[in-house]
């Protein structure tokens, strides 16, 4: 059964994108800990990240740093924090997560809520061309 992340790479499910190419596809996370939490999948459905080839697991964080540099021009931060957990979604993915403090980067607090306005607004602020 495909997963939520395929079915946004299918077009299923819209997302708020900020960068794609022909392996990879970065969006916010709908759900955020801080504002412009960005997620990085690869558009092929893998559930754990080292299932990855040797090369497309380094070209997916070679896209994920072209994504973060953007993301701290974008959103004022110290830095972005990075984190593959894995669980939430079986599919493959890395968290990009602006930040000024290590409390920014909880999983544990409450989750943000943005409008959908406000999310488009972010997005674009990202977007890489």
């Amino acid at each position: 059964m495909p997963s939520i992340f395929s079915k946004i790479v299918s077009g299923e499910i819209p997302a708020y994108k900020v960068a794609e190419d022909d392996r990879f596809l970065a969006f916010l996370d709908v759900v955020p800990v801080a504002k412009g939490h960005t997620l990085v999948i690869p558009k092929k459905e893998i559930d754990y990240i080292f299932d990855l080839s040797a090369d497309d697991l380094a070209d997916i964080h070679k896209f994920a740093q072209r994504v973060a540099v953007q993301l701290k021009r974008a959103i004022p931060c110290v830095k972005v924090g990075v984190a593959v957990v894995g669980l939430e979604v079986p599919h493959a993915h890395i968290h990009l997560i602006p930040m000024q403090t290590m409390a920014d980067f909880s999983f544990a607090k409450e989750r943000l809520k943005f409008g959908a306005e406000e999310m488009q607004s972010i997005a674009e602020s990202i977007r890489i061309a």
